[in-house]
């Protein structure tokens, strides 16, 4: 259910795909934790990883679409190889991550430009080790494009000055190619161009955060742009930049899960071995239900998010329901993420903090993604307006099968306009719920049934949905139907347990009964919502027999089975 980097074959990945995800953890276990420590602590930009990545090829392979792969038969974009180094990239440190995350988003305009002269720069960019940049938010608006100052002045045919700032853009220092977004300042339309960090109007002004990533502010002043630099013009470019954002959050999810499985792997090793009061930690009841919990935890997310990719590998114009699932990934499965390691840092308290843990780095690092490609409540409100068409309006769609096929991913860059999201249709969810029967899942089945029910007879109002924390937890509460969904669907064709599956639901109706009662609490929840509320707060179904076989089959045997090489 978890990765575990000494002893992953990666069975599902094609050889040479394999070979990519066993050198990049021989990088890193040759490095050692000590060295990983030192350059996080003392911030030390990690050319070694990025010349490692130049030596075999490791960007450009997994990075360039088939049609630009020129000499290289395995390059491709890949979202199911992409899933697993996004999570050994997790694993052993963030900032890695990083620069591989913000060079998708970089290279996500350029793929999906029609500017060819730019994209076979790009591909023999990556080929010589170059990563990218997605020069997007400014300083003074964030990500919010329609306020962006960044300014494209025609001069004559062809020919334009670019002047303006941008913020927390990742890569900006030492990329090779930075895809900037801005406005024509003759036409107001949206443009994207690509800038050059060598450039002499090129000012890369400071690295914006205290880490070893360089998160740069830059400006432009007088930058010269030609028309063979332009991306897109107009809403092109608009759809462009939400689109490559729909590329990149996804990620978000998977360095989560790698951030977290790194931790618990250290967690349970600390907790087996320590003995307090003549009895080892991981004999306490109430210790063993805080793993029990970080591991169910975990292995939905893991489920959820890599059953996510199959709903974006399979997608096309006709069938776009990775849009409710991909920033489900970047939003549930990071928050998720945050709640595991809360648990876990309960289990090994002070050690948490100590310089010699991966654990240190783990508390630091797993709250960054819940808050970047967007806000848990800027991606919730892109969720919310899908909730009526899965509850009441289903579609019929073929069945998704697990997809680990070895092919190029073109819709991903060819995604098509960004409006008419509310009118996107799903299957009827009810068809996994009731694919089994199982305790849990039959009263997490009531919970939905009284949901659905009050967004009938008692939808929000006016007032209610104007209200961003109201509606945050009706969302909260729909995100779950839906992630419950996906985790039937999944365990069903990895033939996960039903004692495995049943105890992860465990944790789905406490969430479910937590959000139920914020709604409930809120002073906008008139008395008929209330007493729908208080019908959904259910108790989960305990079964002590299941839980010490999960323990027992699972949890335990990860006691030493995995430590980093010093």
């Amino acid at each position: 259910m978890l990765l575990n980097p000494k002893t992953a074959n990666f069975s599902h990945l094609d050889q040479h795909s394999k070979e990519i995800m066993q050198k990049t953890i021989s990088f890193f276990e040759s490095k050692g934790k000590n060295k990983l420590k030192k350059d996080y602590h003392d911030r030390v930009w990690y050319s070694d990883f990025l010349e490692f990545v130049h030596e075999n090829k490791i960007f450009s392979t997994l990075l360039t679409p088939e049609k630009y792969a020129g000499q290289n038969p395995e390059a491709r974009w890949d979202t199911n190889r992409n899933c697993s180094f996004n999570e050994i990239l997790g694993f052993y440190g963030l900032a890695y991550w990083y620069t591989w995350q913000v060079s998708i988003l970089g290279l996500g305009p350029i793929w999906m430009s029609s500017n060819e002269t730019i994209k076979q720069r790009a591909a023999k960019e990556l080929e010589q080790g170059g990563i990218f940049a997605f020069g997007l938010s400014e300083k003074a608006h964030g990500a919010d494009l329609y306020s962006s100052e960044m300014a494209l002045t025609p001069l004559r045919q062809g020919h334009y000055v670019a002047d303006g700032g941008k913020y927390y853009i990742g890569n900006a220092n030492e990329a090779a190619m930075v895809s900037v977004f801005g406005k024509n300042t003759e036409t107001d339309d949206y443009v994207f161009f690509i800038a050059d960090p060598k450039h002499k109007n090129y000012e890369l002004i400071q690295n914006v955060v205290d880490w070893q990533s360089y998160v740069a502010e830059f400006a432009l002043h007088g930058y010269p742009v030609k028309d063979e630099d332009i991306l897109a013009h107009g809403r092109d470019a608009w759809d462009m930049a939400l689109n490559t954002v729909n590329v990149g959050k996804y990620n978000l999810g998977l360095a989560s899960i790698g951030i977290c499985t790194h931790a618990f792997y250290e967690a349970i090793n600390h907790a087996s071995h320590r003995n307090l009061y003549g009895r080892y930690v991981t004999e306490f009841v109430h210790i063993k239900r805080l793993f029990m919990d970080a591991y169910t935890r975990l292995a939905a997310m893991r489920l959820f998010a890599t059953r996510t990719s199959d709903y974006i590998r399979s997608a096309s114009k006709d069938d776009r329901r990775y849009l409710l699932y991909n920033p489900m990934v970047k939003m549930k499965v990071t928050t998720q993420g945050e709640e595991v390691i809360n648990l876990l840092w309960d289990v090994i308290a002070a050690r948490g903090f100590e310089k010699d843990m991966y654990f240190e780095n783990a508390v630091r690092d797993i709250r960054a993604l819940p808050k970047l490609e967007g806000t848990v409540h800027v991606n919730m409100a892109l969720i919310v307006k899908f909730m009526a068409n899965y509850f009441f309006n289903p579609a019929t769609y073929d069945d998704i099968p697990k997809f680990t096929e070895s092919k190029n991913d073109r819709f991903l860059f060819n995604q098509g306009p960004t409006k008419g999201l509310s009118g996107i249709g799903f299957h009827d969810y009810r068809i996994a719920y009731n694919s089994i029967n199982l305790p849990n899942i039959e009263l997490f089945k009531s919970q939905i049934d009284i949901l659905s029910t009050m967004l009938l007879e008692a939808a929000p109002d006016k007032e209610q949905i104007k209200e961003v924390d109201f509606l945050l937890n009706i969302g909260e509460l729909f995100t779950l139907v839906a992630y419950g969904q996906l985790l039937i669907e999944k365990a069903a064709l990895d033939n996960v347990s039903d004692d495995l599956l049943d105890q992860m639901f465990d944790f789905m109706i406490r969430d479910f009964s937590k959000h139920a009662l914020n709604v409930l609490s809120h002073p906008l929840t008139n008395q008929t919502q209330i007493d729908f509320c208080r019908k959904m707060i259910k108790t989960p179904e305990p079964n002590p027999v299941r839980f010490e076989a999960i323990w027992g089959n699972h949890i335990s045997k990860l006691v030493d089975s995995y430590e980093m090489n010093l």
